[in-house]
């Protein structure tokens, strides 16, 4: 499978431009990988919004049980969940409004991919938010 990711001239601009990250599947577990990543980009300057039905606060800000519960503008959504919970998140970020829809790692599902391509959003997937922040800034 071939996913057409945005160029990383692109990624820069979406994260030069976004304030905000909401972080599905944020842990409250300072060694899992959803947390150290979310740490990093709040420490360059991203505010945080966890989304962990299980958490009541992580990383010093209110934690939501989903999506559909944060209130204001979310810059871009940012998954940790496995691949096959992405149709779900897909659907429930549709009803949301923000332009930029990222996986992490390994979350890959082409079909939400292409679903939500076509419908106008902005898609990475399989590529880490901090990753490509520190090589682009």
């Amino acid at each position: 499978m071939i996913l057409n990711n945005p160029s990383r001239v692109e990624i820069k601009k979406i994260l030069d431009q976004a304030k905000t990250i909401a972080v599905v599947g944020l842990s409250p577990n300072p060694s899992r990988t959803s947390y150290i990543v979310s740490e990093s980009m709040q420490r360059a300057g991203y505010r945080i919004i966890p989304v962990n039905p299980l958490a009541d606060v992580v990383l010093g800000e209110k934690s939501y049980a989903s999506l559909s519960d944060i209130p204001g503008k979310v810059d871009i959504v940012n998954v940790f969940r496995r691949s096959e919970f992405l149709e779900d998140i897909a659907n429930e970020f549709m009803k949301m409004e923000c332009p930029v829809f990222w996986t992490q790692l390994n979350v890959v599902d082409e079909n939400v991919f292409n679903r939500l391509s076509d419908a106008g959003y902005t898609v990475i997937m399989d590529r880490c938010v901090k990753v490509e922040h520190a090589i682009l800034k």
